[in-house]
């Protein structure tokens, strides 16, 4: 094979390898929910800073906030009284548990990634839910891409009235 032929066929597979790792990242950040949140609201929330985890019987749960959100936080909201900044976006990641095999002590870590739920505040989009908007993005692990729940979220805005004076927010802010 002439040197040629050979920086044809790499120059070839570095293009194809780029235009699918293209065609998967638009795939996810094209979706938008029935209540019209664009999970390309969210770009960059791998890289969000953890504001708590949670634990059900069924999921883990880590939550980060985007950086007005974290800012606010940091400035005391919602203890302090006032309401997050509009533009506040965070996002609920959930796996399903599994009982690490490695680790030397009975710990569960994260195995299959099955949604994130994410919440964006808005008051001009969403004024009849305390500002905030709702979209549940569920993970198929067989094809490792997202799609949008046709329902309006997992629990939405009824299930955020309970904490209504804290802006609607369930997970403050842990010390670090």
């Amino acid at each position: 094979m002439k040197p040629k032929d050979i920086m044809r066929i790499t120059t070839a597979t570095a293009v194809l390898a780029a235009l699918v790792t293209i065609v998967y990242a638009q795939d996810k950040y094209s979706l938008k929910s029935p209540s019209g949140i664009a999970f390309s609201d969210f770009k960059g929330y791998e890289d969000w800073a953890v504001v708590s985890s949670a634990r059900t019987d069924e999921v883990l749960k880590v939550i980060v906030a985007n950086p007005t959100m974290i800012e606010a936080y940091k400035a005391g909201v919602p203890g302090n009284g006032q309401p997050f900044p509009e533009g506040s976006r965070i996002v609920k990641l959930q796996w399903k548990p599994k009982k690490s095999t490695e680790a030397p002590f009975d710990v569960e870590v994260p195995d299959v990634f099955t949604e994130a739920f994410v919440i964006e505040k808005d008051s001009r989009r969403f004024p009849k839910t305390g500002g905030w908007g709702y979209a549940l993005f569920k993970h198929d692990a067989a094809t490792g891409k997202l799609t949008s729940d046709p329902a309006t979220a997992d629990c939405g805005h009824a299930c955020h009235v309970a904490v209504k004076g804290k802006d609607y927010i369930f997970h403050p802010y842990q010390k670090r």
